[in-house]
């Protein structure tokens, strides 16, 4: 994902996803390499539940993908992997989504 690809209801989604530290950790340990949820919980030193909610926002921003992989053991384990994304900012960028944000009441912000 390019920032010049996304509409602006998209932008405003995904720079208000990245705007979390929590967040933004999560993404730098999964640039590293994909990881499951567990593993993600015991590196980043915040509890599976905090971590949960902060993955499905990042996979709703389009930032993360998921999938479900069985262990040896056959144990289901959810893995993480951060989806290609270059956000460069220009005031063109920010020009061309502005035009196609929708109307203020219309959007949900958090």
């Amino acid at each position: 994902m390019t920032a010049s690809e996304l509409p602006g209801d998209e932008l405003v989604q995904v720079l208000g996803t990245l705007a979390n530290p929590h967040r933004l950790r999560v993404l730098a340990v999964l640039a590293a390499g994909r990881n499951y949820v567990s593993q993600l919980a015991r590196e980043l030193g915040i509890s599976r539940a905090l971590l949960q909610v902060h993955l499905r926002k990042l996979e709703a921003a389009g930032l993360v993908t998921a999938h479900l992989e069985l262990s040896a053991d056959g144990k289901a384990l959810k893995f993480y992997e951060v989806t290609p994304l270059d956000l460069h900012l220009t005031p063109e960028v920010i020009m061309i989504a502005a035009r196609t944000l929708s109307p203020s009441e219309k959007r949900v912000e958090e």
